[in-house]
């Protein structure tokens, strides 16, 4: 009996899933639920790279540069204007900390 219990519990989480991706799934031109949580950002996930691209190019450390600007920008919808600093125009891109406590975003 209880494992009818848990198997209809994971049964119903799954299907709340799948709905709720559904509805991302039936409007592609609008950015996910995710992006829109008050992140401040105004750029939409694929201008991301052209933006990272653009904030990157002067470090010589192009690749983890890009890899983790991308990943902000894509959580925020903002890449601050700039190769360095002003990062005040992007709270969401200034705020995010790694575990030790410094910036996560270039």
């Amino acid at each position: 009996m209880a494992k009818l219990i848990v198997v209809f519990i994971v049964s119903c989480l799954l299907l709340a899933i799948q709905f709720s991706n559904a509805e991302e799934l039936e409007r592609p031109g609008e950015a996910p639920a995710i992006y829109k949580m008050g992140r401040g950002g105004s750029l939409r996930p694929e201008e991301c790279p052209a933006e990272c691209q653009r904030r990157c190019s002067e470090t010589s450390h192009k690749k983890p540069c890009l890899f983790y600007c991308n990943k902000c920008c894509n959580t925020c919808l903002c890449v601050p204007s700039g190769t360095y600093g002003h990062k005040e125009e992007c709270p969401c891109y200034d705020n995010w900390r790694t575990k030790e406590g410094g910036p996560k975003c270039p």
